[in-house]
């Protein structure tokens, strides 16, 4: 079997996607935005079952997956979906003292998914997740 394309060229993808989550929060480095590309990935993935959290790394480029799943320790149950303030707060919370995380943080990190990963999936898998989730 041929190397797949997307394993082949993940790194260009991921940095393209970090690109963009760094535009999109107005964030001055990559660097910057690692964190809060990490935050915002846990925090969406702490409302998921283990099941539905699956069907959204599928979703994923292989190197954004791969940070999607990091550390991951399934609990019993998902955390539900809270306002998008309490949200932002707990984005902020990931390593605190070095975490740039903007009010927009949660949208950025939305609007540079999308640029990278099939919309239209993207969109029948947020329907199937619980409430709150497109938001």
């Amino acid at each position: 079997m041929t190397w797949p394309l997307e394993y082949q060229k993940a790194a260009v993808d991921f940095e393209r996607f970090m690109l963009a989550a760094r535009d999109h929060a107005g964030l001055a480095t990559t660097n910057m935005a690692w964190t809060l590309v990490e935050s915002v990935l846990h925090v969406f993935r702490r409302r998921l079952t283990v099941l539905q959290a699956l069907a959204f790394a599928k979703l994923l480029p292989p190197l954004l997956r791969a940070l999607f799943l990091e550390g991951w320790e399934p609990g019993p149950e998902p955390v539900p979906f809270a306002d998008r303030l309490s949200l932002t707060d707990e984005v902020r919370q990931l390593r605190a003292a070095h975490n740039f995380a903007p009010p927009n943080a949660i949208e950025a990190v939305a609007q540079a998914l999308r640029e990278c990963v099939d919309e239209t999936a993207l969109d029948q898998a947020l329907q199937q997740f619980p409430e709150g989730s497109v938001a």
